[in-house]
């Protein structure tokens, strides 16, 4: 009897999770459809031996072979890039990445408002979230790291403590996953100078705080007087052919209050620290 009686809570427990995978399911049947096919493609693509479209032209099937190792494993991500989403709600950006068009955006998670947290891109795919950007001689963000976006129009709202403490658990997780180091947790901002400014107003020496970026230290020395910012900006990652830009997308994550493209002697203090922690 009790056995039936356990079977019975067992059924009757599974029937709300069932409905709410099947009004999921149907809710986005169509673009469900569309990543299991894309999925499926990328899957024959690795299966195929020996690889197609990987031969090396101007030589012949003899001069050329394949013998597949067996010590191989998936590529994983090195760096989580944070944007905010520029939209007014959660379900407005869903709706935009399963929009197929010419810019075919995507992130691998969203966080809402209130701390939700919607995974669109399995980690280990590559998607369409970075744009055209680079971090030291990294220029294929993309193809190396993770992105999230917050929920968040980049104008009149603030980040909710929800949302805050949403990105904190998913960034851990990352974090140890793929054993992420704690330098390459930076923003949209920080790998296109010029054309992002996101996410703007971000607590980022919370995040650093807990392990997720660099922040300055409390105490600042004075930079040597041949201190090059130039040459500090570049070894920290950003792109300097732009040197306004750069500096006001440096601004834009560490020093905030003053987003103006050139360097106080505050922000030289700044920079000098923060240097010296990325050589």
């Amino acid at each position: 009897m009790k056995q039936a009686s356990n079977i019975k809570l067992y059924s009757l427990l599974s029937v709300p999770l069932f409905l709410l995978a099947s009004c999921t399911t149907s809710r986005y049947a169509a673009t469900e459809k569309i990543y299991k096919n894309k999925a499926r493609d990328f899957s024959e693509t690795i299966k195929a031996v020996p690889p197609v479209g990987q031969g090396v032209a101007g030589l012949s099937p003899d001069e050329q072979m394949w013998v597949g190792s067996i010590n191989f494993g998936i590529r994983k991500p090195s760096f989580v890039i944070i944007h905010h989403t520029a939209q007014n709600s959660l379900q407005q950006t869903i709706n935009t990445f399963l929009v197929k068009g010419k810019s075919e955006v995507s992130s691998h998670y969203v966080v809402g408002r209130d701390g939700k947290v919607v995974q669109m891109v399995n980690d280990y795919l590559r998607a369409n979230h970075a744009g055209v950007g680079s971090w030291g001689n990294n220029t294929d963000l993309n193809s190396s790291s993770i992105g999230i976006e917050l929920d968040n129009n980049g104008t009149t709202d603030v980040f909710t403590e929800a949302q805050i403490q949403g990105l904190i658990k998913l960034l851990d997780a990352l974090k140890k996953r793929y054993n992420i180091p704690t330098a390459n947790f930076i923003g949209h901002a920080d790998i296109a100078p010029g054309r992002k400014n996101d996410p703007k107003n971000f607590p980022w020496k919370r995040m650093a705080d807990n392990g997720f970026g660099l922040w300055y230290d409390s105490v600042l020395v004075m930079p040597p007087v041949d201190f090059d910012a130039v040459a500090a900006l570049r070894i920290m990652g950003y792109n300097v052919k732009n040197i306004g830009a750069a500096i006001e997308a440096f601004k834009i994550h560490f020093v905030q209050t003053d987003i103006t493209p050139a360097l106080t002697p505050a922000d030289r203090l700044i920079l000098y620290n923060l240097y010296k922690k990325y050589m």
